[in-house]
């Protein structure tokens, strides 16, 4: 039977392990020195070199003629391990041995000395599989083993783990394998093996295997059974992938809204040998590219692409807002959701998504009406400039401070204080009724923020907040949006209003009226 090339090309000393040099640079130094642990503890996610360390660490302990903290890999010690016939080395999977059992046969082992080698090592696999009976019956001999006992464990979920086992374990996080050191340790089995990779194809080989080295032999292994010449066509065939390629056609569709590409991108990927699941993946891993390229300052440096693919992001990237990033792929991670509980319906949802992406006016969602008032702003600051009936100022303050209602200039009041009220009173009113600024707006909106209604919140923000007479509040907003959503919240603004200042306020207390709240133009002054 052929030996499987993950298991061919498994590391044989610490010098081997791709990109893991923090943990195998003091592993080396611990059996060089002899300072060797009772036990250790490897985590991190799979096919990230645990199990492998975990074995080259049990033959650095035995080997009888280490160099620099390696084993020799040619003494009796180091090949009885590497072979597997070594009695001293027991490896246990904890998936299938989890019981408290076979944990006491373990405690009842260790009090013997080793038959052949200088450690007794157990390798215990998928640790966190083990139930908690079997964890309490660990604990005693995983504190205290003999001397000549050395324990291993690994696991892909730390998070399961008692913290009584960690304490007592010298733990190592294992990190997921850069894309250049994947695709290097692949040219290299490449070339040992007789096949030809071409270096895209070994780039998109170590972007599926996400981090995982396991994983991208294995899948480098199923493409070379289909060709010594692995091209990228060819693992995107193996994969199922519609390539990136077609993503960004698909991105230009929907930019351009272009249903009928729309439609004939999804059907060639249904029946073509093409999985809807992969494109769908890839579409949101497009659109996470596109936001970090918006959002951070050095996208390089999150980014595992090429030159090319870099500069076709950035010119993508361009034809969308943050606003319309952060909406549509909200789109599509719900969409993904669905098709996982409805595997049957996959094209429909896709097809239905890519129409809502496209078309914003089937949204009633609270980020498309967003969208579509900024929509609006800009067609009317467009049609401003143009002189099509509206003069450019007025248009701007439009934009900016003031209600479409109220975009026609008024004549200028006189300049008495009191006039400048955007609420409408009687003259005695406004004599009798003291208007003065809220100066605890900021603990409002705190209040607001622990009821978990952060909108609110946003919105209380951006406003200026007047007290008017003894329980009265005026709040002054930039437009008739923000009026609508503090005027149907005005119950749970006044409930918050009445501790901070000691009486009871009730929602008729609390008015909205539009102005500017520039620091500048205040609509009331302090009286």
């Amino acid at each position: 039977m052929q030996k499987a090339l993950y298991r061919k090309y498994r590391s044989k000393n610490f010098d081997e392990v791709y990109g893991q040099e923090h943990i195998t640079s003091v592993l080396k130094y611990e059996c060089a020195s002899g300072n060797i642990s009772h036990a250790y503890l490897f985590c991190g996610s799979r096919g990230t070199g645990k199990t492998s360390c975990a074995k080259i660490l049990a033959k650095a302990a035995n080997c009888l003629d280490p160099i620099d903290g390696n084993p020799c890999g040619v003494c009796d010690a180091c090949r009885s391990i590497d072979e597997g016939f070594a009695t001293d080395v027991l490896e246990m999977d904890a998936a299938s041995n989890n019981g408290v059992d076979n944990i006491r046969d373990i405690r009842d082992e260790v009090i013997f000395a080793p038959s052949v080698l200088k450690y007794r090592v157990y390798i215990i696999d998928e640790v966190h599989m083990l139930s908690a009976s079997a964890f309490n019956a660990l604990l005693k001999t995983l504190e205290e083993p003999p001397a000549h006992c050395i324990f291993i464990l690994a696991t892909t979920e730390l998070h399961k783990l008692p913290s009584t086992i960690i304490s007592r374990c010298q733990r190592f996080d294992f990190r997921r394998i850069s894309i250049e050191n994947i695709s290097k340790r692949l040219h290299y089995i490449a070339e040992h093996e007789g096949f030809s990779i071409e270096p895209s194809a070994a780039f998109s080989i170590a972007r599926y295997a996400a981090g995982g080295m396991r994983d991208a032999i294995s899948l480098f292994e199923l493409c070379a059974s289909t060709s010594k010449d692995i091209t990228l066509e060819v693992v995107e065939s193996v994969i199922g992938s519609s390539g990136r390629d077609t993503v960004e056609k698909l991105i230009h569709s929907i930019c351009e809204k272009n249903y009928e590409e729309i439609f004939s991108t999804v059907h060639n990927t249904v029946m073509s040998s093409k999985e809807l699941n992969v494109l769908w993946q890839e579409l949101m891993d497009y659109y996470r590219d596109m936001l970090i390229f918006k959002y951070a300052s050095d996208p390089a440096k999150y980014l595992d692409l090429t030159d090319v693919q870099m500069k076709s992001l950035k010119e993508n990237a361009q034809s969308f807002t943050k606003a319309d990033l952060l909406f549509q792929s909200g789109l599509v991670g719900d969409a993904y959701l669905e098709m996982l509980r409805s595997p049957a319906s996959k094209r429909s949802i896709a097809e239905l998504t890519l129409i809502r992406i496209c078309d914003s006016a089937l949204n009633t969602s609270y980020e498309s009406l967003l969208k579509r008032i900024e929509l609006l702003e800009n067609k009317l600051s467009e049609l401003s400039f143009s002189g099509i009936g509206i003069s450019p100022a007025p248009v701007k303050e439009v934009k900016k401070e003031e209600s479409p209602k109220e975009a026609v200039p008024e004549p200028k009041p006189e300049p008495n204080p009191e006039a400048k009220s955007p609420v409408k009173t009687s003259p005695e009113t406004k004599e009798e009724i003291k208007r003065v600024r809220f100066r605890q707006a900021a603990e409002l909106t705190e209040r607001i923020k622990t009821e978990n209604d952060f909108m609110l919140a946003s919105f209380l923000e951006n406003c200026k907040i007047f007290r008017e007479g003894d329980t009265g509040f005026v709040f002054t907003v930039n437009d008739s949006f923000t009026e609508g959503r503090i005027n149907a919240s005005r119950e749970k603004i006044a409930r918050n209003l009445s501790p901070l200042i000691g009486k009871a306020v009730s929602a008729d207390d609390v008015k909205v009226a539009v102005g500017s709240t520039s620091d500048g133009d205040d609509p009331f002054e302090e009286i």
